[in-house]
This record gives C-alpha cells, structure tokens and sequence, in this order.
C-alpha cells in the first residue's frame, strides 16, 4: 500500500514539473525518456527479528551480484522511473529478483539523489520471503566527480544505495555502475 501512495505522489507530480520544465542541469532535455542498465554488488542482510518467514526459521545474509534495467523520465530538476533487478546470492542468499518505482532530484551536471520503494522477492537456503522494499540513494555522473567531458550528457555513472526490506527488519547497501542511454 506504501508503495501505491508513493507512485500516486510520484504521478501527481509529472503535469506541474513537466510544465515548469525547459532544459536539464546538464543541457539534455527537460522531459524524455532515458531508459538505462546496470551492474553492481552489494550485501543483504536479514537479522533474527524479522516477520514472516524468515522470523521463524533464523537469519540469512550473504553478497549480492545484481544486474538492473529501467527507465527514467526527467521532468525538469526533477526524475521519476521504474526499475527491475535480479541478484544472484552467496552465503545464506540463492537468488533475489524485484521492482520498483522511484522519484529523484537532479544535483550537479549528472547525478541525482533519489527515494524508491516497491516490493522484492527473496530465496534463500533456509526459504522464501517476499515483502515492500524501501530505499534511497545518489547516482554520480564523471562531470559531478571532476571528469567533465568524458562521457558526454548520460554515459557512465556511480550509484550507492541503501535498501530495506521487511518493514525496516533488514539492510541492503549496494555500490553499482550504471549505463544511460
């Protein structure tokens, strides 16, 4: 349900932000779509508080390969989008896979400070577990880091996120490097 009222906040917001919108902070259009992919790693770790399945049957964590795709719609200072992600686990984690929905603020030339949540399915050696997902983080682009010119307007980018799943009974921290088109 929190996931449906961000995405409601996140569309409500599209009309008044496109409208006021004439060019991005680092010159490319103010609205369009910027679809993109990427690669990262990180750790997930569920403690022994947590509820539904995995509350029962002990902890799991364990390193995360993940590879994402997803798009975003600039409107101006601000950047809406969806994404999809599948992980592939080590130590208690076999597999994790999810979506979702975010809403961002552009900083610099080419970064972006963004909040997400959707949901996040979870398979692990001692079950499965699916629940919300929330999360936040910041994407840096060469010309926001001191390597103006190398990439042009999209190109490469750092992203460093922190996630939570089961109602803030868990941490996901993930560092990636992300393709824009």
């Amino acid at each position: 349900m929190k996931a449906i009222m961000i995405a409601a906040l996140a569309a409500a917001t599209l009309p008044f932000a496109a409208a006021n919108a004439q060019e991005a902070p680092d010159g490319s259009k103010a609205f369009g779509i910027e679809p993109y992919v990427g690669i990262g790693g990180g750790w997930h770790d569920f403690d022994t508080g947590n509820k539904g399945l995995l509350q029962t049957q002990g902890s799991a964590k364990g390193g995360l390969l993940t590879g994402f795709a997803g798009v975003n719609v600039p409107l101006g200072m601000f950047v809406v989008g969806a994404e999809g992600n599948i992980a592939k686990g080590f130590g208690d984690i076999d597999w994790e896979y999810g979506v979702t929905g975010h809403l961002g603020l552009r900083i610099g030339e080419s970064g972006m400070i963004f909040g997400r949540a959707g949901y996040q399915w979870v398979n692990t050696d001692i079950g499965d577990d699916r629940n919300e997902l929330y999360g936040f983080g910041i994407e840096v682009g060469p010309k926001d880091i001191g390597l103006g010119g190398v990439t042009g307007e999209s190109g490469v980018r750092l992203r460093l996120a922190v996630d939570t799943f089961d109602e803030f009974q868990s941490i996901r921290p993930t560092a990636a490097v992300v393709f824009h088109f």
